[in-house]
């Protein structure tokens, strides 16, 4: 076991030490530094990345307002909205949402959401459409959104329905028959072959979706529209109404204002969310007066 000491270190040991430290020291900070900075860009990859991606998610929608009833909000103009898509989002839930996070003063028309009540007719990217119907995925962005055109706007995007209300009672819109079958108990038949006939005719939901993209309708408010037509026809085309309720029926719509002011430009047929062959009616219905007035010697 040795007993000698340690020599102490000497003051250039000691010097080169410390210096070897002061230049060591230095060298750390800029390591650290530059991960900081690595870690920053880092940081700042993933925010844009998740940006672009929120940005990709969400759909912009042009949505018109108009509310006469308050003071600088008389005047008509398009808000903006960013809305987070859902896969199977359709036009209505992206306003249901954009009402309920943003702005709970947009007003529009909505009950069943099933393409049943025809309550929220309106007129999306340049055509009329159920807002229910409407998936979002089938869209250009920005999806712009406008209450129907050729009626009154009341607020943003409902529009008054009571002139085209009015038309369709104007067809009288409901069973009616002098033809009854004997015996109280006894029911009205009705032919296969009828109600294959008649059967598109009754989808209509009343939405004004065709009213609104016809033309005629839109320069003559007297005409009946091809909504009322069609209910019209529903009627007029049902075998168990008889010949008497028919004639009835016919007299109604080939009025000057009825279907003879139909040019068949199907935009009616075209935009009707249920695939009804409105122009194909109006057509048989003309067909039909024609035949009524036939007089032979």
């Amino acid at each position: 076991m040795s007993t000698q000491r340690p020599e102490p270190e000497t003051e250039t040991e000691s010097a080169k030490t410390d210096a070897e430290a002061a230049e060591g020291a230095p060298k750390e900070r800029r390591l650290d530094e530059k991960r900081r900075r690595a870690e920053e860009r880092e940081r700042k990859r993933v925010e844009e990345a998740e940006r672009v991606a929120a940005d990709a998610e969400r759909y912009h929608l042009k949505v018109f307002r108009y509310d006469p009833e308050v003071k600088g909000k008389q005047e008509p103009r398009f808000d903006d909205f960013h809305v987070p898509y859902e896969t199977g989002m359709t036009v209505l839930d992206a306003l249901i949402y954009a009402r309920d996070e943003f702005d709970a003063s947009l007003t529009f028309r909505h009950s069943c959401r099933q393409a049943i009540c025809g309550s929220d007719a309106l007129f999306v990217n340049g055509r009329q459409r159920l807002g229910c119907q409407t998936q979002l995925s089938d869209l250009e962005q920005p999806v712009r959104i406008e209450p129907l055109p050729h009626q009154d706007v009341v607020k943003d995007l409902v529009v008054d329905m009571e002139h085209f209300y009015d038309q369709m009672e104007s067809v009288e819109p409901y069973f009616q028959t002098t033809d009854r079958p004997d015996g109280e108990l006894e029911e009205q038949r009705q032919s296969r072959e009828n109600r294959e006939k008649i059967k598109t005719s009754t989808r209509c939901i009343w939405c004004g979706a065709c009213m609104s993209s016809c033309n005629i309708a839109a320069g003559d408010n007297e005409y009946l529209g091809p909504a009322a037509i069609n209910k019209a026809y529903r009627f007029a085309m049902d075998e168990r109404e008889g010949d008497e309720m028919k004639r009835r029926r016919l007299e109604i719509i080939e009025q000057e204002n009825g279907v003879w002011r139909c040019q068949t430009q199907f935009s009616c047929t075209e935009v009707c969310p249920k695939d009804i062959p409105l122009t194909e009616h109006i057509q048989e219905l003309k067909r039909e007066a024609v035949k009524s007035n036939l007089k032979f010697w």
